[in-house]
Formats: structure tokens, sequence, C-alpha cells
């Protein structure tokens, strides 16, 4: 079977398929007309009378536009590329979803691959989506001290999650210091004090920003310095989770809570906390970040901070469609977007006892 690409629609089979003419012809109008009301960017010169005309005979008729004529007259894919570093990760659906109702409105689709969290990968897929003409490029892989978005050109780029040292790019974040304060302060106010840190890769801004907050903040609050309550996590997964808790239950059993830097992490904290007889909240306090879907479902349920995953998709959409039609020549400083966080108390959060019940330091000695 031979699949062909006719001047009457998208690729298909041999059945004619219902152009602009057609419209034209039902509605009395010129071709040109048609365009012009059909196209989001040009309706507004036209009726709205011929303009709710030619929609409903379109739609009557099932017309859909020839991608790859528009892309030939505007030099444009009216394609968007989307570079995630773990496709598995629960909390880059929301976001991609908020990319896409933005673009699908506006006549793009999009192009999804997966770095794997790996900076050669990332390159190539970069490098793979140039040469298939994407229009622009949103990024939740980009490193803290970023060396491949200089080279990408004046192709537009968003960093979503994510930012970089320098400000090579328009981006879209969180508030990680009101998050990381926020966890914090709500530890202290149940009289926790010996609060150990998972820390994220400091190679990622998400990382870097969440540990510097929290040693900010913990001298603010004068909580005890102790080098051995803080583990760096080489990436943001449960299995990173699981070695940082043993590294700390290896170096110290002297911490009642434990601050994580993403819900990955605390997942695997708290597996390994059952794995040593330990109580989650009961022995250990444990909060996480990102308030990843189903977090209130664990058991015990996370508490966490909430951060706007939809919306800072949608917010990288924007961006890109701005930068778009802006043009390479007069776009100025890039943009900061840095969206709102709450924190939200569950189950994995208690008071801590004035005193910890023998059980408690038994359970906790025993694990070293």
């Amino acid at each position: 079977i031979t699949t062909t690409v006719s001047e009457r629609g998208e690729p298909g089979d041999m059945r004619s398929r219902p152009t602009m003419s057609d419209i034209a012809g039902i509605v009395g109008v010129h071709v040109s007309t048609v365009s012009r009301a059909l196209d989001p960017k040009t309706c507004h010169l036209i009726s709205p009378e011929i303009v709710a005309k030619v929609g409903e005979v379109a739609a009557k008729l099932g017309f859909r536009p020839n991608a790859a004529g528009a892309s030939l007259r505007t030099n444009r894919s009216r394609t968007i590329g989307i570079v995630v570093p773990d496709i598995t990760d629960p909390v880059f659906p929301p976001m991609i979803r908020g990319v896409e109702d933005v673009l699908s409105e506006r006549g793009y689709a999009v192009v999804l691959a997966n770095t794997d969290g790996d900076e050669a990968r990332e390159a190539e897929v970069v490098a793979s989506m140039l040469a298939r003409s994407v229009d622009g490029l949103a990024l939740a892989s980009s490193r803290y001290e970023d060396k491949l978005i200089p080279r990408i050109g004046d192709v537009p780029v968003v960093t979503v999650f994510r930012e970089t040292t320098k400000p090579v790019a328009p981006c879209v974040v969180f508030d990680e210091n009101c998050g990381i304060r926020h966890a914090l302060t709500h530890l202290v106010s149940l009289g926790h004090r010996r609060i150990a840190n998972i820390a994220g890769p400091r190679t990622i801004s998400t990382g870097y920003s969440r540990w510097e907050a929290f040693e900010r903040h913990r001298r603010e609050m004068k909580l005890p310095l102790d080098k051995r309550l803080v583990v760096f996590a080489d990436g943001f997964n449960e299995q990173e989770g699981e070695r940082c808790a043993e590294t700390l239950l290896a170096r110290t059993s002297d911490f009642t809570a434990i601050l994580c830097a993403n819900d990955r992490l605390a997942v695997g904290v708290i597996d390994v906390l059952k794995r040593y007889g330990l109580r989650c909240p009961d022995d250990v306090s444990v909060t996480g970040f990102n308030d990843m879907p189903y977090a209130g479902r664990f058991v015990p349920a996370l508490t966490t901070v909430r951060v706007q995953q939809y919306k800072a998709g949608w917010e990288a959409a924007r961006l890109l469609l701005d930068a778009i039609e802006t043009g390479p020549g007069r776009r100025g400083k890039p943009a900061r977007i840095v969206l709102p966080v709450e924190l939200v108390v569950r189950g994995s959060t208690q008071q801590v006892a004035s005193k910890a019940p023998p059980r408690t330091r038994r359970r906790l000695a025993a694990a070293r």
C-alpha cells in the first residue's frame, strides 16, 4: 500500500479531500479570504460573519489544513521539541500537557525526547530535533552550568523546571527558596532540631537551589551544623533516595527528621527506614518536594511542597510562542518566571517527642 501526499490534504490515501477552494465556492468568497478566516493570526481581518460561515462549512466538509504546504509558505515546521531527563518521572507529564494545551490551539505539534539525565544524549536529541527544523525547544534537562544552549543558535529555547547560572534563555522555575523554608519551618514547629537533608545534584539548578536554601534557613533558624546530616544524591529517583538514606544511617542516628530535595528521593528514604525497622513518622519525619501525582496516596501520605507542574508547561509554551513570533533579532533580556509553591502537610511528619522513647533510640542505634 502506497501512502501519498496530495494537494487536497494531509498524508493519506488517494480519496479526494476538501480544499480551501471547495469552502470558498460554497461560502462565495475568494480562497485567500478562507485562508485568512481559518488562521488565528489573521481572522481578525475578516468580518465575524464570514469567519463563522467559513468555520461552519470547513467543519461540515471535514477540512484539515495541509501542514506541509503551510510549512513551505511560512518557513516554519509548526513543531516544538520538548526534552526531559526522565520520561518515567511523574512530574513531567503534567508539564508536557501544559505545553501541548497551549501549542495545539495555535496549530503546533510536539516532539518529545528523553535524555536519561545524560549530557551527551541531550546533545544528540537536540541536534536531531534541530535537523527536523523544530520552531522552538522546551528543555527540562538543562544543567546549571549549561554549555549546550549557547550552541543552539537562533532557534528559540525555554528552560522549564530548571535554569542556568547565566540567563541565556527564558526560564520557568519554582520558588525553591520559599518551598524549602516552608518545609523546614514546618519541621521546626513540630519540635525537630536535628534535621537531615537529602539534597539533589548540585549540577542541576533545582538541586543546588534547594540545598542552598536549606543551608541558609538552617543558619537563620539556628539549627545545629553537622555535616554528617547532609547527603547529596546523584539523581532525583528512588534508588538515589535509598542510597543516600543508607549513607546517612551509616554516619549517624542522631536525627529526628529528613528533608528531601524531591518526592522520589523521599520515597526511597522511607523504604530504607522501613527496612531498618524505623517508622515514619513515629521515629523519623520525612518531607518531599514537588507533590508528584499520588503523593497523597503513599503510606504514609507524603508531606511535601506542591509546585505547579501544569502551569510551568503552560508558561513555557507562552514564552516560546512569544519568542517565535518576535524573531531572533528583536528579543530582549530573557524572561524569568517564578511560580509560587505551597506546603501540603500530610501523614509523613508529626510532633517530635521531647525525648526519644527507648524503643526509638534502640531502632536508630540498630540502624547504624
